[in-house]
């Protein structure tokens, strides 16, 4: 019993620490994902503590911890129906598990290479998982005109993000395509990929009988309300 009474105490007290040290921040990552995290009170551009980001302010599509600005232990990350898309171990910077994807996925693969069926090929892998991981290429591309206007219905334009993996893991080149068979139009604009931090440059390449390879990921994506990307 005394056991359990002095554990309590240390618990109260590392979280009293904690709650005094550090402030709770909001960050809006899309229309439908906000994301919650601690910052030093000391110094708020240093996050610090557990990390979560929810869809519509109810369903976690992650959970993970930060210490010192640095993402620490695993992290676990989830499609909006809470399906476990990724585990990821950020000591260890090791893939613990990589849900397969769903039929329908708004992700697709190319490969550079000639697949046979008696070939072993691997998707190139985004950390954060099929969902959360690739919401910053969504948010860096706006349409390129004022839909409001130039009287456009965007329901007629679709928009496909292709994005080009080196063999050695790293973003090469980044193109939206909008195309729309209503209005006789098609574009393929391209993309700075320094305008994307470092981590999200990041992959974990393709790999056919285990070489890496030159692959492409497309983003099947739908032109929301503010000109912006989402995923359909």
């Amino acid at each position: 019993m005394r056991n359990i009474y002095l554990t309590a105490i240390i618990f109260f007290c590392v979280a009293n620490c904690f709650a005094q040290d550090t402030v709770e921040r909001k960050n809006k990552l899309t229309d439908s994902v906000l994301e919650r995290f601690y910052v030093l009170k000391s110094n708020e551009t240093i996050k610090q503590g557990p990390y979560k980001a929810l869809f519509k302010r109810r369903k976690q599509v992650v959970s993970g911890y930060y210490t010192r600005n640095k993402k620490t232990g695993i992290w676990n990350f989830y499609s909006p129906d809470g399906y476990l898309t990724e585990r990821f171990n950020y000591d260890t910077n090791n893939v613990l598990y990589e849900g397969p994807l769903k039929k329908n996925s708004y992700l697709a693969f190319m490969f550079d290479d000639k697949v046979n069926k008696t070939d072993t090929v691997t998707r190139p892998i985004k950390i954060g998982g099929s969902y959360y991981g690739y919401i910053p290429y969504l948010n860096i591309f706006q349409l390129p005109f004022d839909a409001y206007a130039t009287n456009t219905n965007t329901d007629y334009i679709s928009a496909v993000i292709e994005l080009l993996v080196s063999p050695g893991g790293r973003l090469a080149d980044y193109k939206v395509h909008l195309d729309s068979k209503y209005y006789n139009y098609h574009e393929v604009y391209t993309l700075d990929v320094n305008l994307l931090n470092e981590e999200d440059r990041k992959f974990i390449p393709s790999f056919l009988n285990g070489k890496p390879i030159l692959s492409r990921v497309f983003i099947n994506c739908f032109i929301n309300d503010k000109s912006g990307l989402d995923f359909y």
